[in-house]
């Protein structure tokens, strides 16, 4: 037997930590926490200082009853859960489930798992922070207090199954209230003018400024005719030509945040993806015979972008060897985000000589590309400033001022690895202006009105989401991911084309806690109680209190609502179609994956169908359905015939109504990063790409 027993919580880092440290070592996991609130009851003595009771998860009894054997027959027990209150909380509960002295040197933490970091974690074992353990436990009773008042109230005046929670419930909030503003949008005309200029034979593009030098807008189709009406012909002097350098810095290291908006916008990861794979390459990857099962990045919830001096050290000999010194950054040290807790480094690979294409073979396809993403961000913000040459020439036509702007990268810097991904999609390219200089005269070719009209505000990605919470101060790292799985599981929001959008019963719960729980979906008090929680970590105040100070006004306002909110039945909505079993009326349901078709005699009659979305086009295969879309339980879009499973035809890709017209075969449209493209499925007929 080993002399010395480390308990982590999963069996893949176990397997890699255990390799490290030899064999007086034996590393076991715990498979998370042991002990927690339980399910059944509210589990808090709200009289007795909200004293938490705890019980051995149900199931965990034989991992626990193996973990009590091997600390009975160890030297020394180390508890090397993850370095983050929740880690310390699962620490705690190891070391009063094992009878550890929570007070001695018992706990081990490390930001990365790799040899060098392992070793040298355990050459300095610590106590449990208690006061990371009392801010985690503080979260959680106050979550509990919430969770454990509140739905039960939902259940019975609206519906059962739903639930409330501090941070989820000011999510839905933020996306109905951009529905709201969509909805109330009025959109203002506005119009603008282009002109392609040509210089010999060289063509480049300007739009309209304004008149004798002071910029003018153009509200409508009179003002637009006045200026046309200005101009004398259709050739320009250039009155102006402005050159300049610019230079343009890289993004610093990823964020938990920050990570989970580039996976949505380069890899179309959904936040709860990002991290799950973001977990496998941080526990270990095996790497084959040379380096066995090493973790890949450092420890991926964390809201600092500060990198260790060993990491900067190797990055700057890996650019400086790989791209030339030209190419190294200088090493200033990166400012973190206000409030950011600082308790690990930045997301970045463990080295930076692990290059994604020497490991490409080893990782499964979404390993690869999130590790990628991470390596290229990361070795990006070691390196040198990008410098642009810019340049905005002035072109007048009778006091009529059109302005053309380019640009053109002289230095790539960090470039050369690494571009930040942007919301509105638009390619990053260098827009080259011909060799213009004062006085020379230029002829417009064609010179274009084109009306406009002011957009509303975006619906909410995930990504704009998270970010947007992280501005605002909402949440943790470690909560972004679980919130959006939670109000799309609860059926308060749905995703439409990878937007969010708020469900009658989404609008219905946030309005009932609007009245009568406002603190709970107010932004302000959410901020507030985090700042609170990292009071509580920093050992500034006391736990108790905190929770006693929320508490004395929640009860006031839960006894209140449970006399004065009334039931609201939600009532199903025609579908306008009858069953084709029984003859009643079909209405639309809310089910876990959106809503259905399902038949209003229900018990009686169980006849359930999906709604089916035509899109005009007829089935190739049978010829007699019509290709409709559907969804995988995935929510992933795909097209079938409706007729199935009369006729199986299938396509994952969006089918159009004419024909090829070399082959007459199906036309599909083919989507990409660059846009879409139709595509013949039988020849090799294809159309311009349409961005």
């Amino acid at each position: 037997m080993a002399d010395y027993l480390v308990i982590v919580e999963s069996p893949a880092k176990a397997k890699t930590i255990e390799r490290y440290l030899g064999k007086k070592y034996k590393v076991k996991a715990s498979m998370g926490h042991v002990r927690d609130l339980p399910k059944s009851q509210m589990g808090v003595d709200v009289d007795n200082e909200f004293e938490p009771r705890y019980i051995t998860i149900r199931g965990k009894g034989p991992v626990l009853k193996e973990l009590k054997t091997a600390a009975k027959k160890a030297k020394k027990v180390y508890l090397a859960a993850d370095p983050d209150r929740e880690g310390e909380a699962i620490a705690w509960h190891l070391a009063h489930s094992l009878d550890i002295d929570g007070s001695s040197d018992c706990r081990v933490v490390f930001n990365e798992i790799t040899k060098d970091a392992i070793k040298e974690s355990f050459k300095h074992p610590r106590a449990i922070d208690m006061d990371l353990v009392d801010a985690q436990q503080a979260r959680r009773i106050l979550d509990r207090l919430v969770g454990y008042n509140i739905s039960p109230l939902l259940w019975k005046k609206v519906k059962k199954g739903l639930s409330a929670g501090r941070v989820q419930s000011v999510a839905v909030k933020m996306i109905i209230e951009r529905e709201r503003e969509i909805e109330k949008f009025e959109p203002d005309e506005y119009w603008s003018i282009e002109a392609d200029f040509l210089k010999g034979s060289e063509k480049f593009e300007g739009a309209f400024y304004g008149i004798d030098g002071k910029k003018q807008d153009l509200p409508n189709k009179e003002e637009v005719d006045k200026v046309l009406s200005k101009l004398n012909g259709k050739d320009f002097t250039i009155d102006k030509v402005n050159k300049r350098e610019r230079k343009r810095n890289p993004s610093k290291p990823f964020t938990t945040s920050s990570l989970q908006q580039e996976a949505a916008r380069k890899l179309n990861f959904r936040a709860r993806k990002t991290m799950m794979v973001a977990q496998q390459l941080y526990e270990g990857i095996d790497l084959g015979k040379k380096e066995g099962t090493i973790g890949l990045i450092t420890y991926m919830r964390t809201d600092s972008t500060r990198i260790s001096e060993t990491a900067k050290k190797e990055a700057a000999e890996y650019v400086t060897e790989n791209y030339g010194k030209e190419y190294l950054g200088s090493s200033k040290k990166a400012k973190n985000a206000e409030g950011a807790q600082d308790a690990h480094e930045a997301i970045r690979p463990t080295s930076v000589y692990r290059d994604p294409k020497s490991l490409k073979s080893m990782l499964s396809r979404d390993q690869y590309r999130l590790y990628k993403l991470i390596w290229d961000r990361f070795t990006a913000s070691q390196m040198a400033p990008a410098v642009m040459d810019t340049m905005t020439v002035h072109l007048i036509n009778e006091g009529v001022e059109f302005r053309a702007s380019g640009s053109k990268v002289k230095f790539k810097g960090f470039m050369k690895v690494y571009i930040e991904g942007r919301d509105d999609n638009k390619k990053e390219e260098d827009i080259l202006l011909p060799d213009l200089k004062e006085g020379m005269t230029v002829k417009a070719g064609e010179i274009e009105p084109n009306q406009h009209f002011t957009q509303p505000p975006p619906r909410y990605t995930e990504a704009r989401l998270v970010r947007t919470m992280e501005e605002q101060g909402l949440g943790r790292p470690s909560t972004y991911a679980p919130t959006l799985d939670t109000i799309q599981r609860r059926g308060y929001v749905t995703l439409d084309n990878k937007r969010f959008v708020p469900t009658e019963l989404g609008e219905i719960v946030i309005d009932l806690l609007k009245e009568f729980f406002p603190e709970i979906i107010d932004v302000d008090f959410t901020v507030k109680m985090e700042g609170d929680l990292d009071a509580v970590e920093d050992g500034k105040t006391e736990w108790i209190k905190i929770i006693d100070e929320f508490y004395t006004g929640f009860d006031k306002r839960l006894e209140k609502a449970e006399k004065e909110m009334e039931k609201i039945e939600i009532k199903d909505e025609p579908a306008g179609i009858d069953c084709e079993n029984c003859g009643h009326e079909m209405v639309y349901k809310m089910g876990r994956y959106g809503k259905f078709l399902a038949c209003s005699n229900f018990p009686e009659c169980r006849n359930t169908k999906p709604i089916l979305k035509e899109i005009g086009v007829k089935c190739p295969t049978c010829k007699e359905g019509n290709v409709v879309e559907r969804k995988t339980k995935k929510k992933r879009t795909f097209y079938g015939c409706d007729r199935y499973p009369d006729c199986e035809f299938i396509s994952w890709d969006k089918p159009i109504s004419r024909p090829c017209p070399k082959c007459d075969s199906l036309l599909v449209e083919k989507k990409s990063k660059k846009g879409t493209q139709i595509q013949c499925t039988n020849c090799d007929y294809k159309e311009e790409t349409q961005n």
